[in-house]
């Protein structure tokens, strides 16, 4: 068995900056990863720009430059990996914890690598920092488990003069819709809206609707995709089902946190579906456990992001400092 002062689970931008703060308290945490360090950010679009600013994607005090307005996928990706290795951030890749179990004195975790080689460790604190990539919202029809269907977009080279439906109607949905038009798939954006979303980036949705409007992407409102097939999608809209000839569906409807895995862990739900924990200190109702990021949101995932789930880390080392 491996002691720890503290483990983090999960090394996406907001675990770092947990460590990177358990670290200035004199705790030397160990951070588990089950794939490679800010995993998420590695699955958005290639090409892909971030809304915030380099500065409100900060952790550990070190600068984030940028030649543009807004820092680029591949941007973030070198700056993350950078931010931990100047701090010395203690990562272990591609290893999952699968349980968490209470000691008189800590925690006992047990994990499993790649390989399936098992491992246990035991820590006083630890940190849930596990995002939220690994769960899309599913749409629960017929047919989404195709291999036509994908709950991602990394790029439009793939999909080249296909008949590509995208579900969803946020920021991904619409860059997507532009991607794919500029590679000339033929695309349909089905969105249960009655008109387009307000969180459209407001740059992004004039050239959107002048595509929309010149009949060079099909946007269908009030609608929803209730069933997949080979070749067509089934669209349930004001006028009734209508089928489509259809190559690949996009579903981007977006992710959630892993409750289950918290459930076992004996964090709390409340009624609204979401874990207990207090918001000063980060600490569940499990003593000593705490939540860092994505995780602690309580309705959907994005109303946590980078820039606020990046102080978490410095509530959470406030707290245990308190209690030593």
């Amino acid at each position: 068995m491996q002691i720890e002062d503290a483990i983090i689970i999960g090394a996406g931008p907001c675990g770092l900056a947990a460590a990177i703060e358990l670290e200035k308290i004199g705790l030397h945490p160990l951070v588990i990863e089950k794939r490679n360090i800010v995993h998420s950010i590695s699955q958005y679009p290639t090409y892909m720009h971030f809304f915030s600013t380099p500065e409100k994607l900060e952790i550990g005090d070190i600068p984030f430059t940028t030649a543009n307005d807004k820092p680029s996928r591949l941007e973030a990706l070198n700056y993350y990996r950078t931010a931990a290795q100047r701090h010395r951030v203690r990562v272990q890749a591609y290893e999952a914890i699968t349980s968490i179990t209470a000691e008189d004195d800590g925690y006992i975790l047990h994990g499993e690598d790649r390989f399936g080689n098992k491992r246990m460790y035991k820590s006083r604190y630890v940190v849930i920092a596990t995002g939220y990539f690994d769960h899309p919202n599913e749409l629960g029809i017929p047919g989404e488990q195709l291999e036509k269907v994908s709950h991602f977009f990394r790029e439009s080279h793939p999909y080249v003069g296909m008949k590509v439906a995208i579900i969803g109607g946020s920021n991904s949905a619409i860059d997507a819709a532009l991607e794919l038009e500029r590679v000339r798939a033929e695309v349909t954006v089905v969105y249960r809206g009655e008109d387009y979303s307000t969180s459209i980036k407001p740059w992004v949705k004039p050239g959107f609707q002048s595509k929309v409007t010149n009949g060079l992407i099909n946007m269908l409102f009030q609608s929803k995709v209730v069933a997949i097939e080979n070749h067509t999608i089934t669209v349930q809209g004001p006028e009734g089902d209508i089928q489509l000839p259809n190559d690949f569906v996009l579903a981007l409807t977006g992710f959630h946190p892993d409750r289950n895995f918290l459930a076992a862990t004996g964090v709390t739900m409340e009624e609204e579906g979401y874990p207990t924990f207090n918001q000063e200190t980060m600490e569940t109702n499990v003593p000593g456990i705490y939540l860092a990021g994505v995780v602690a949101s309580r309705h959907e995932a994005n109303e946590i992001f980078i820039e606020s789930g990046r102080y978490h880390g410095r509530k959470i080392a406030e707290h245990i400092l308190s209690k030593k």
